[in-house]
């Protein structure tokens, strides 16, 4: 038998030339110009907000009752850089204590065992419900209830010591600021290991990494991500809470502002923008560090770190230095 003979192919008409312009227009897409879209509304309240800024700014400026000239003068006075130390002093020891309280709080809420478990659960219910005055108020008091402590066995042999000779000033702030401070840090320590993805810890049981290796290089570093705006937030508030310690006879800067203020009546006003001028100024300091760091930690959540405020200055002046260069030119 004779095979078929093969089909001629089949040619297809060739597809039609694309157009570089729309039907309904004869210019080019690169030639036509987009407009954005108009928001009016959002002109009018940054108008507002400046108008109100302005306003703001005119009358601290402008108003005598605030005394710029006697804010000068206390702003460097020896008094309130001693009670500036003192405050930085408490709040950088109780927020190292606070933290590894928090943690040791934290690990022991996560613990499978009932006894760390419930012990931590009972310190953080109790000092989360107590308010920090009342905490300060106790300890300062506290030689009145125990006059010596003891530190040994059980019913046997221990040590003895006096506890009005080592509870200062300092250190009953200390200590009470930081007992408050791990109540607050352990549920935050506990929320960002909670929010470490659970394939995490099991692919790390399928590598048969160790406990510890785990904790520290898988979830240590993501559970950070969400740990330091919060407990960042806390250290914020805990510089501002040392100001309770002038009721515990620490001259802080808001001893030391309320004492000058006592003294010289008229100075008040001036003596409560120096302390806000410093605790702003505290305050900010912190939340500087806080951009750096959560921008250590989001190296492996971006792809892309975003450019730090200095480097989008520098960006800044150099498209108006070329604006101006190309200005001139033309």
């Amino acid at each position: 038998m004779s095979e078929p003979p093969a089909s001629p192919p089949v040619l297809e008409p060739p597809a039609p030339a694309v157009s570089a312009t729309p039907p309904e227009s004869g210019a080019p897409l690169a030639a036509q110009r987009v407009l954005p879209l108009r928001r009016p509304w959002r002109w009018v309240a940054t108008l507002v907000v400046l108008v109100v800024a302005a306003q703001v700014a005119h009358g601290l400026a402008t108003n005598p009752f605030y005394q710029w000239d006697r804010f000068q003068y206390w702003f460097l006075r020896p008094s309130i850089l001693g009670g500036l130390l003192i405050t930085l002093k408490v709040a950088a020891y109780s927020a190292v204590l606070g933290l590894a309280g928090g943690v040791l709080l934290a690990l022991g809420r996560l613990s499978r065992n009932p006894v760390l478990k419930a012990v931590s659960w009972v310190y953080i219910w109790l000092f989360r419900s107590v308010p920090l005055i009342v905490v300060l108020l106790f300890l300062y008091n506290f030689s009145a209830l125990y006059k010596t402590l003891s530190l040994g066995v059980p019913f046997g042999p221990g040590f003895h010591f006096d506890e009005s000779h080592l509870a200062t000033d300092l250190v009953i702030a200390v200590v009470g600021l930081s007992l408050n401070e791990a109540a607050y840090a352990a549920e935050v320590v506990r929320a960002g290991l909670l929010s470490v993805d659970q394939g995490q810890h099991e692919a790390a049981d399928a590598l048969g990494l160790p406990r510890r290796y785990q904790f520290t290089r898988i979830v240590l570093p993501q559970a950070l991500r969400a740990i330091v705006p919060s407990y960042v937030n806390q250290l914020i508030g805990l510089v501002k809470s040392t100001s309770l310690v002038f009721y515990v006879s620490l001259l802080d800067l808001f001893g030391q502002v309320q004492n000058m203020g006592s003294t010289f009546p008229g100075d008040v006003v001036p003596l409560l923008l120096v302390a806000t001028v410093w605790y702003v100024i505290l305050t900010s300091a912190v939340s500087v560090v806080q951009y750096y760091v959560e921008r250590h930690f989001a190296r492996g959540a971006l792809r892309t770190l975003p450019p730090t405020p200095l480097a989008r200055l520098r960006t800044a002046v150099r498209v108006l230095r070329a604006r101006i260069a190309l200005g001139a030119a033309a």
